[in-house]
């Protein structure tokens, strides 16, 4: 059964359409958003092990899917996994999209902060806790690190890290003003107020790929908000297939035009 959505808060938000097979109302103040797309056994690992580190008493776990075609988001089995809520995207746009729709849904519910972790199974759930706390402490944007002490990155592929290391990460700190070290991931955590703030306006339509991450990188420290990051554990398969959603040659392009436009300021409300 499909639950009918909420209209948007605020009026002028751009939000694309998503249906609400799954809703069971807010439990805590605190929820993790997750967006998926076709991610099979990876969501579902990322799933059992949150429960086995009892992030649902603390956070609710929401999923926004792009249109799985997988079959692994049936919501009985999601229920069993103590997911409180599923939407799928049926407006247009990709990752942007999705979040919009996440974090729109969240601040309906009154949600005080999102965490956002890719469902992909490439980061550990365990450091949710540490974020929450940060939230708590009045820290407006966690951003997750590999590459701060602490942090751990397993079988980066070479080029993504230098890409990330050499050129995303330093452009971003040079025209934020805030150092930061890993930019291109999307395991996040956002204070209310922040997403909320009409200076930085996240809901709009020119957020549709991977703009919105490099987006609020770059313009969240620019506006005064407290950041930090916090070290937390990325790991990629030692073999077989990649799970990302960027192709190698046009996609990594895209992030990087993307970038430059974020720098400059293209994306400004």
């Amino acid at each position: 059964m499909t639950i009918e959505r909420s209209q948007p808060m605020q009026a002028n938000w751009q939000v694309p359409a998503y249906d609400l097979p799954l809703w069971l109302g807010r439990q805590q103040e605190w929820c993790v958003v997750i967006p998926v797309i076709n991610e099979g056994d990876r969501i579902r690992n990322l799933l059992r092990r949150m429960a086995v580190l009892s992030i649902p008493t603390r956070a609710d776990i929401i999923i926004v899917d792009g249109g799985s075609t997988d079959g692994s988001l049936e919501p009985t089995a999601l229920q069993a996994l103590s997911v409180r809520g599923l939407l799928i995207k049926t407006g247009p746009g990709k990752l942007s999209a999705q979040l919009r729709c996440g974090y729109a849904f969240a601040l309906e519910q009154g949600y005080a902060g999102i965490i956002t972790i890719d469902g992909n199974d490439k980061d550990d759930p365990e450091a949710i806790p540490r974020f929450i706390e940060a939230l708590k402490d009045g820290v407006d944007f966690v951003q997750a690190s590999r590459y701060i002490p602490g942090g751990i990155a397993e079988n980066t592929p070479k080029l993504r890290e230098l890409a990330i290391r050499w050129i995303h990460a330093p452009l971003l700190s040079w025209f934020s003003g805030f150092h930061w070290t890993d930019t291109t991931q999307g395991f996040r955590a956002y204070s209310r107020k922040l997403l909320l703030d009409p200076r930085v306006a996240p809901f709009r339509d020119i957020f549709e790929g991977y703009e919105l991450l490099a987006y609020l990188s770059y313009r969240v420290p620019r506006l005064g908000y407290r950041c930090i990051e916090l070290p937390t554990a990325r790991r990629y398969p030692a073999s077989g297939k990649i799970p990302t959603k960027i192709s190698s040659v046009k996609g990594n392009l895209s992030v990087l035009q993307v970038l430059l436009r974020v720098c400059i300021g293209r994306y400004n409300p």
